[in-house]
C-alpha cells in the first residue's frame, strides 16, 4: 500500500513534491524494498518493473542517487535484473532508464563496465529493425568511461559498432531513428576519446564510413549526425608535422645570444592580488645623473626662442606631377630600369608582352600625386634602401612602391555561407581517404632556395609566407614563418601570387595559425592588392575571398611552440578567390601593411605640412638591433612672440606621449597612427587649439625590425618587446629601454604625461576601446579585502573613454577594463601607471574587423583602418577643459 501511495504521489507531483519525497529518506527506502523483493525466488516482475519505473523518475532529482545505488547494492540488482530478461522489452526499459541514471556516477561507469554492461549492450543492440527501437536508443545513451571505452575496444567491438551504423544508415531511409543512428556515432565518440580507440577506429576503415556517410546528409535537420561524425573524423584524423624542416624561423640573427623564452601562456584569472604592487610607486628606479642624457629630446622645454629653431632636415621634394609615370614591375632595388611585367620569382610575365617590348617594355601608369599626396614612389625606394633586413631583401611589393588610396565606401563583413566549415573539413578529410588525388608539390620554400620561377613570393619588407604547397590542382597548402629568433606566433601574412588563370577559383589554405579563433569566422576578409587594376587608375587594396573559415587541423604543435602543453594543434585558415585579370600580379595580406620604409617617406613627407605656427621636431632615439633608427617626434605650437610670458607658456604645456606598432602584424596602429600625425600637423582650428594646449611626444613605431622582417609580435630578440617594459636591455631591446628612459626623465623632472597612450590592433574584438589602470576595479573583480583608503582613487582614468564613447561610434565603453592583471604587469601601460605615475595611462585597441554596435554595425569600419573621420561622425563643440581635447586628438586620429 506504501508503495502504491509514493508511486501516486511521485507521478502526481513533480518539482518541489519531488525534492521533499527525496529529502524525507524516499530513495533509500526504494531501495531497500528493491533489495528485499530481489531476494524472492523468483522476483516479482510486477513489482521491479514499477520500482524501476519509480526510480527513473525520482534518480534526477537525487544527487547522491548513484553513491546509494552503489552502497544498496541497486547497482548489481539491475544488472542481473537486465541479463535475464534480454527479450523482455517491458521491464528492459525501466530498467535501462535507471541504468542511465547509476552510470551519471563516474565510479558506477566503472562498476558497470566490470559487470559486463559493454558486452551486454552489444547483445541488445542489433541490426536495423523496427521493434524495441526505445530500448536501443536508451542503451545508447549510456555514458562510456575511459575504462569502459578500453573494453569496448579490446573486445573488438569499434568495427561492429561502425558496422551496425552503416547498417542502421542505410535502411533508415526516412531517418525515423536518428536517436539510434546518434547513439551509435556518441559511442563512437567516446571510444575514439582514448588513443588506442582511435587506432582502431583508423584500422576499420571508420573514416572512409563516416565519410560516405556523412557526406549524403544534405538536409540541416541531419546536423546532429553530420557534426558528431565530423568531430570523430577530426579527432581520429593522424597528427602531421608541418612540411617544415623546424618550427623556427627560416632567418636568424646571429649577432647575439639568445635565450627564448617559454610561450606565454595568458590567463583569466590573473588579476592582481597584491595591494602593494597595485599602488603606482611613483619613484624613479635609476638616478637623475643617468637620466641627463635624455635631457638633449626636450629642448622645448628650455628654449629661449632667440633664434629659431625650425626643423631644418632636407625636404624631400615630390615627384613631378605628370599625366604618367613610366615604371615596371616587380621593383629590384638594384636595377629599377629594367623591371618587367611579373612579380619577384614568380613565373607571371606575358609571353606576348615580352616579344613585343623586350627587356625595355615599359607600363604607363597614371601618376598618384593628386590621390596620395603623402606618397612619393621615388622617394619610397630611396627610403627602402635605407632599410636594414634580416634576409636582406633586394625587391619591394608594389603595393607598398606604388601606394594605395583609401576605400571610399563601406564594405560589408562577409555573411557566412552554411556549412562552409564543414565542406572544407570534409575536403581535408578527402586527403586521407584519397591521398592519390594529392599533387604535394612544393612550390615555394624559404629553406630551399630553387632557381625555377615560382608563383610565389614574400622577400621584399614585411613579407611573411615561409612555404607554398600545391595540394589539388588549383589548391594550395600555405606556411607561414615564425618570428626571427623565435618558433611561434603565425598570424601575420603578405605575399605575392602571380602566373593565374583568370575564371579559375582558387583555394588557399594558411595551415599554421596559433590562435584558437578569429575574426575570419564572423565576417572579417583577406586584403588583395591587384597590380592590373592599380595599373588602370584603381591602386587599392579590396577585402576578398569566399568561403572564409578558420578551424583547428590536424598539423601538430610542437610542445615547445605552445608552452609545454602537448596535443595541441594548428588551425587553418581557408579562402578561396577568382582572379580577373590575365598575367595579373596579386598580393595577399592579413591587414592593410604599413612598412617601416612607409613610415619614413610619410615623415619626411609630413615636414610638407609645416606651417609657420607649427612646432615639429624630428630625433633619432635609439638605433634598434638591426641598425635602424627609431623616431622621434615632438609637435606643439610655436610661442606667438618672445616675450617670457609667451615663452614660459610654451614650456608648461603638458605633455601628451604617444607610441604605436610594438607589434609588428598590428598594422591598424600605424594607420591610426599616421591618421594622428596628419590632424596634429593640419590646419584646422582645433589642430591648432591641441598644439596651442599640448606637447606632444611621439614614438610612432616601437618596433621597426620586426615590422622590416615580417614579424607578428616580436623584435628580432625573438621577444614581445610589450612584455619587456619592466626592466627593458639596453642592448636587446633598445627601443623599449629608451622611451622608457625618456619618461622616467620627465618623472624625474616633475613632468609626467598627462596621458600615455599605446596604439595596438586587436584581432579577435570589434570596435574601437581601452586598457586603463585602476586599484579600485581591480580590487573589486578579485574580491580581496581592502580598506577605504586602498580604495581612494581619482576617476579621471575613465574620463577619456568615456567621452569617447560618447562622440565615436566605433568607440565601445562596454569593452574597455582597468582590471590589472599579472600577465601584463611588463606591458607599457601597467609600467607606466605604476613606476611613472602616470594615472591615464592607456593601450587603445582597434579592432582589424569591423564593429558590432552603432551606426557602423556589420560594416568593416575603413575610417579607423586608414585613420580617417567620416564627416558625419561627429559635431565638434569648443571644450576648454584640456582633457577633453586630448579626447577629441585621439579620436579624431
Amino acid at each position: 500500500m506504501w508503495f502504491s501511495c509514493s508511486q501516486s504521489f511521485s507521478v502526481s507531483g513533480r518539482g518541489r513534491r519531488m525534492g521533499v519525497f527525496v529529502s524525507k529518506g524516499g530513495t533509500g527506502i526504494l531501495f531497500q524494498i528493491l533489495t528485499s523483493a530481489s531476494k524472492e525466488l523468483p522476483p516479482s516482475e510486477e513489482l521491479m518493473l514499477q520500482l524501476h519505473s519509480l526510480l527513473a523518475k525520482v534518480g534526477p532529482k537525487d544527487r547522491k542517487f548513484g553513491v546509494k545505488a552503489r552502497l544498496s547494492g541497486a547497482l548489481n540488482i539491475t544488472i542481473s535484473l537486465i541479463k535475464q530478461n534480454l527479450q523482455n522489452a517491458k521491464l528492459l526499459l525501466p530498467c535501462l532508464q535507471v541504468l542511465r541514471v547509476y552510470s551519471a556516477n563516474s565510479v558506477n561507469a566503472i562498476s558497470l563496465g566490470k559487470n559486463g554492461v559493454v558486452e551486454l549492450m552489444f547483445k541488445i543492440i542489433a541490426p536495423y529493425s523496427k521493434k524495441n527501437t526505445t530500448v536501443v536508443s536508451l542503451l545508447l545513451s549510456l555514458p562510456f568511461s575511459e575504462t569502459n571505452a578500453r573494453r569496448a575496444v579490446d573486445g573488438g567491438h569499434v568495427p561492429a559498432l561502425l558496422a551496425l551504423y552503416l547498417d542502421w544508415h542505410r535502411n533508415d531511409a526516412r531517418h525515423r531513428h536518428m536517436l539510434i543512428r546518434k547513439g551509435l556515432l556518441v559511442c563512437l565518440r567516446n571510444i575514439t576519446n582514448i588513443k588506442l580507440g582511435r587506432k582502431a577506429f583508423i584500422e576499420a576503415d571508420g573514416m572512409r564510413i563516416l565519410y560516405n556517410t556523412s557526406t549524403c546528409l544534405p538536409v540541416r535537420t541531419l546536423d546532429p549526425l553530420i557534426n558528431t561524425s565530423s568531430l570523430i573524423m577530426r579527432k581520429c584524423f593522424p597528427k602531421n608535422r608541418l612540411p617544415v624542416p623546424t618550427i623556427k624561423s627560416a632567418f636568424h640573427y646571429q649577432q647575439f645570444e639568445v635565450f627564448l623564452p617559454l610561450f606565454p601562456v595568458d590567463q583569466n584569472d590573473d588579476i592582481e592580488t597584491d595591494l602593494n604592487k597595485l599602488h603606482p610607486t611613483k619613484s624613479p628606479s635609476r638616478p637623475f645623473e643617468e637620466l641627463r642624457v635624455y635631457e638633449r629630446f626636450f629642448l622645448e622645454l628650455s628654449e629661449d626662442f632667440q633664434v629659431s629653431i625650425f626643423y631644418t632636415g632636407v625636404k624631400q621634394e615630390g615627384s613631378p606631377v605628370s599625366a604618367t609615370r613610366h615604371i615596371q614591375s616587380p621593383l629590384l632595388l638594384g636595377d629599377i630600369a629594367t623591371r618587367r611585367v611579373g612579380g619577384g620569382g614568380s613565373d607571371c610575365g606575358s609571353e606576348g608582352a615580352e616579344d613585343e617590348g623586350g627587356e625595355g617594355a615599359v607600363l604607363e601608369v597614371p601618376d598618384t600625386a593628386l590621390l596620395l599626396p603623402l606618397h612619393d614612389p621615388d622617394l619610397y625606394v630611396e627610403m627602402v634602401k635605407g632599410t636594414r633586413s634580416v634576409p636582406q631583401y633586394a625587391e619591394v611589393a608594389y603595393p607598398d612602391y606604388f601606394g594605395h588610396v583609401a576605400p571610399t565606401f563601406k564594405e560589408p563583413l562577409l555573411e557566412r555561407v552554411y556549412g562552409v566549415q564543414r565542406s572544407k573539413i570534409f575536403q581535408d578529410i578527402e586527403r586521407l581517404i584519397h591521398p592519390n588525388d594529392i599533387l604535394d608539390k612544393v612550390v615555394y620554400d624559404l629553406d630551399i632556395p630553387s632557381g625555377e620561377s615560382l608563383k610565389f613570393n614574400s622577400q621584399f619588407e614585411s613579407g611573411n609566407l615561409r612555404k607554398a604547397v600545391q595540394v589539388r590542382k588549383y589548391e594550395y597548402d600555405l606556411v607561414l614563418n615564425s618570428d626571427i629568433n623565435s618558433n611561434h606566433y603565425h598570424q601575420w601574412f603578405y605575399f605575392e601570387v602571380s602566373g593565374m588563370r583568370v575564371g579559375t577559383t582558387y583555394r588557399f589554405n594558411i595551415i599554421n595559425c596559433e590562435k584558437s579563433n578569429s575574426q575570419f569566422n564572423y565576417g572579417m576578409q583577406v586584403l588583395m592588392y591587384s597590380v592590373q587594376e592599380a595599373i588602370s587608375g584603381r591602386p587599392r587594396w579590396v577585402r576578398m575571398g569566399t568561403d572564409i573559415c578558420y578551424y583547428k587541423n590536424h598539423f601538430a604543435r610542437s610542445s615547445i611552440a605552445a608552452g609545454g602543453q602537448k596535443g595541441k594543434s594548428y588551425f587553418t585558415l581557408t579562402f578561396s578567390t577568382t582572379f580577373s585579370h590575365k598575367d595579373d600580379v596579386c598580393y595577399f595580406a592579413y591587414h592593410y601593411p604599413y612598412t617601416y620604409s612607409t613610415l619614413k617617406m610619410h615623415l619626411a613627407k609630413l615636414e610638407a605640412l609645416r606651417t609657420p605656427h607649427i612646432y615639429l621636431r624630428q630625433d633619432v632615439l635609439c638605433e634598434t638591433l638591426g641598425g635602424n633608427s627609431c623616431p622621434l617626434l615632438t609637435i606643439t605650437a610655436m610661442p606667438e612672440s618672445n616675450s617670457n610670458d609667451h615663452i614660459c607658456q610654451f614650456r608648461n604645456r603638458p605633455l601628451i606621449f604617444l607610441s604605436a606598432r610594438v607589434h609588428p602584424g598590428e598594422t591598424n596602429a600605424s594607420w591610426v597612427m599616421k591618421g594622428t600625425l596628419e590632424f596634429l600637423m593640419g590646419t584646422s582650428p582645433l589642430a591648432a587649439s591641441l598644439r596651442e594646449a599640448y606637447i606632444f611626444k611621439i614614438v610612432p613605431m616601437l618596433n621597426p625590425d620586426g615590422v622590416i622582417n615580417g614579424n607578428h609580435r616580436c623584435s628580432l630578440s625573438g621577444e614581445d618587446l610589450n612584455r619587456q617594459w619592466q626592466n627593458p636591455n639596453p642592448e636587446l631591446h633598445p627601443t623599449i629601454y629608451h622611451t622608457k628612459s625618456l619618461l622616467q626623465y620627465l618623472a624625474h623632472i616633475q613632468r609626467a604625461p598627462l596621458v600615455f597612450c599605446d596604439y595596438h590592433g586587436h584581432s579577435r574584438k570589434k570596435n574601437v576601446f581601452m586598457y586603463g589602470c585602476s586599484v579600485k576595479e581591480t580590487v573589486w573583480q578579485s574580491n580581496i579585502s581592502a580598506t577605504s583608503s586602498d580604495l581612494h582613487e581619482d576617476l579621471g582614468y575613465r574620463t577619456l573613454p568615456k567621452i569617447l564613447s560618447q562622440i565615436a561610434p566605433v568607440f565601445s565603453m562596454a569593452s574597455c577594463s582597468f582590471v590589472v592583471e599579472r600577465s601584463k604587469e611588463a606591458t607599457a601601460r601597467v609600467v607606466v601607471w605604476r613606476e611613472i605615475g602616470v594615472q591615464r595611462s592607456y593601450t587603445m585597441e582597434s579592432t582589424l574587423c569591423g564593429c558590432d554596435q552603432g551606426k557602423y554595425k556589420v560594416w568593416v569600419y575603413l575610417f579607423i583602418q586608414y585613420g580617417l573621420l567620416p564627416n558625419t561622425s561627429i559635431k565638434l563643440v569648443p571644450i576648454p577643459d584640456k582633457e577633453c581635447y586630448c579626447t577629441v586628438s585621439l579620436y579624431l586620429a
